[in-house]
């Protein structure tokens, strides 16, 4: 079977830590970014690696519909979250345990349309997977996983100091407005997205607590989120980027980004993955401008 898109990464048993309570749950990327695409209507495969004790935590894709290749691994992923701000932009960011990493050996037969790698940190996925599944399809690859190092426990982010190199494999990139920064040394927004463009980059995406942005062939696409409230926050860049890629295999663009921040939009507004149906996805971009063209 061809996917539309295989997804690569690790789980993670969360810990967040607010001013005001605590909140233990299963999380990742692959999960949010998973669900977010199934429910746009694409087949969707992950590939994961998690101890054999917390097979059942993967069930919350199975139940949507997502295959799920479980391989194992002495430990699952755990990270701990302390959060400084109401808005949950500033956080302190613990790993204390760590799954194994992948190797391109883990992946003798690929067929899908997209392969996003969904790191959590540098190592996990390396970097010579992305010349690998250039040769097989289009290359999805979220920043996190190229910049957020393991330092003993203590996870910071650093520059990927082999950009140049491994940029042209990549289809779709996506930062948000500080890993952006990082890997250009660029504040402004537009800016670092030109430059990652100019590195080989094809579509750059850069999100920001206030909007998504993107950059496809010279020309700039962008659309606000209009979250009621911020009680989902956790999972704001796999989400969008999911739903992009999931809506960009058959639209353009303009139509992709609006539907990328619509869908969040919703998402945020209550804990775990995306929840509701594309219907509502474009209910909610007519409400923060989307404006469909006439055939």
């Amino acid at each position: 079977m061809k996917f539309d898109i295989t997804m690569v990464g690790h789980i993670s048993k969360d810990i967040m830590i607010y001013k005001e309570d605590e909140n233990r749950f299963t999380g990742g990327p692959v999960i949010y970014s998973s669900i977010a695409a199934v429910r746009s209507g694409k087949t969707i495969r992950v590939v994961t690696k998690a101890a054999e004790e917390d097979d059942l935590a993967l069930d919350v894709m199975r139940d949507q519909g997502v295959e799920v290749i479980r391989m194992d691994s002495k430990a699952t992923t755990s990270i701990e979250n302390i959060y400084f701000t109401a808005d949950k932009e500033r956080r302190q960011v613990t790993l204390l345990s760590q799954a194994d990493y992948f190797e391109v050996t883990d992946f003798p037969d690929c067929d899908s349309r997209i392969f996003h790698l969904a790191g959590l940190f540098r190592g996990e996925i390396p970097d010579d997977f992305i010349p690998y599944f250039a040769e097989k399809g289009q290359v999805a690859v979220d920043a996190q996983g190229l910049l957020r190092c393991n330092d003993d426990g203590e996870l910071n982010f650093r520059n990927w100091d082999v950009a140049d190199k491994f940029m042209p494999n990549i289809t779709y990139l996506k930062t948000d407005a500080a890993e952006a920064e990082i890997l250009t040394g660029l504040s402004d927004r537009e800016a670092a997205a030109k430059q990652l463009a100019a590195q080989g980059a094809k579509e750059v995406m850069v999100t920001h607590n206030k909007e998504v942005l993107v950059l496809v062939d010279g020309e700039f696409y962008r659309a606000p989120y209009n979250p009621s409230n911020l009680s989902g926050r956790t999972g704001r860049g796999d989400t969008t980027f999911a739903a992009y890629l999931a809506k960009r295999l058959d639209a353009g663009p303009e139509e992709s980004v609006y539907y990328a921040a619509a869908l969040c939009s919703m998402k945020m507004e209550a804990p775990g993955p995306f929840s509701h149906c594309a219907e509502d996805v474009y209910k909610r971009m007519e409400e923060i401008g989307f404006k469909k063209v006439a055939n």
